[in-house]
């Protein structure tokens, strides 16, 4: 049995599936009934609703599980008192592999959200568990291209100049579903994943134009703005949290490339990771494809 938290996340939603036709028994942790329901239709029998701050509720979650992939809240304000507490709840059932999704360069201690990794990461290497970390660079989004296709910009909240690496989710969670199936191979691992190239905003737009076919334009767009207006439904101290969180990245990413090595990320998949661009003309494919339905 494998234990999964935040599983109809970004990386859940393809991973789950994944195992699923592996023939792994899956048991997920999820926030809402919705998310629950998006999971019984793949076919997750085994789905826990409630909330990863409750030692309670983790507890219950971890019985009988044999291996766990922990997936962090993203830029939630509990996310180090929840990573403990797995990792704790884990060792007292015995959990016999506990794979953590960390970041690249959890040791970056001037963003928040890496050192709260790193900690985590500490936490887990002093456990006495069997474990893995995975340490993946910025996701290829399909969300982050939406304005692309829409509206013909690509928008960044940092320094349009400076360079970052990216993976893709498919191939990330190619190499979560591997190392979940083979705790003996992969035990006592930790993996940086990176795809190919380095690019700054600019040639992320330059690769955009060349796939559809038009201009597509960079903006930075403020990052303080954009958390109150996505956010401001958060209580007072999470909202604070949120915007600590999010202009550290811009503040970092502004001064300090973010990049790393595909090297890793080949080997362990045993192909060619996928490029920028053809992540960008598989989704641009699939948008073209949902605008003909939609106009059928």
């Amino acid at each position: 049995m494998i234990l999964i938290t935040s599983a109809n996340g970004n990386q859940g939603k393809r991973l789950v599936p994944k195992l699923l036709a592996s023939g792994h028994q899956i048991r997920a942790c999820v926030r809402t009934e919705s998310s629950a329901e998006q999971l019984h239709k793949l076919g997750v029998h085994q789905v826990r609703i409630g909330d990863l701050a409750d030692p309670a509720f983790i507890a219950q979650a971890m019985k009988g599980v044999k291996s766990v992939y922990h997936i962090g809240p993203t830029l939630h304000h509990d996310e180090c008192a929840m990573g403990f507490a797995m990792i704790d709840a884990a060792r007292a059932e015995g959990v016999e592999h506990f794979v953590f999704s960390s970041v690249l360069h959890a040791i970056a201690s001037d963003l928040i959200q890496h050192e709260i990794k790193r900690d985590i990461e500490e936490h887990l290497l002093s456990s006495g568990l069997e474990y893995t970390i995975l340490q993946p660079a910025n996701y290829m989004l399909p969300t982050r291209l939406k304005a692309v296709f829409e509206e013909g910009v690509f928008r960044l909240a940092w320094s349009l100049d400076r360079r970052q690496s990216m993976v893709d989710l498919e191939d990330f969670t190619d190499v979560v579903a591997l190392v979940l199936s083979d705790r003996k191979r992969h035990g006592g691992a930790t993996y940086e994943l990176v795809g190919p190239g380095r690019f700054t905003a600019h040639e992320i737009g330059a690769v955009a134009s060349q796939v559809v076919g038009r201009e597509i334009k960079v903006e930075r767009f403020d990052v303080e703005v954009f958390v109150r207006e996505r956010f401001g439904n958060l209580e007072p101290e999470a909202l604070q949290h949120m915007l600590r969180m999010n202009l550290a990245i811009a503040r970092h990413y502004s001064n300090h490339d973010f990049v790393g090595n595909s090297n890793v990320l080949s080997f362990l998949l045993g192909r060619a990771p996928t490029t920028f661009e053809t992540f960008v003309r598989r989704e641009y494919a699939h948008f073209k494809e949902a605008k003909k339905t939609l106009s059928d």
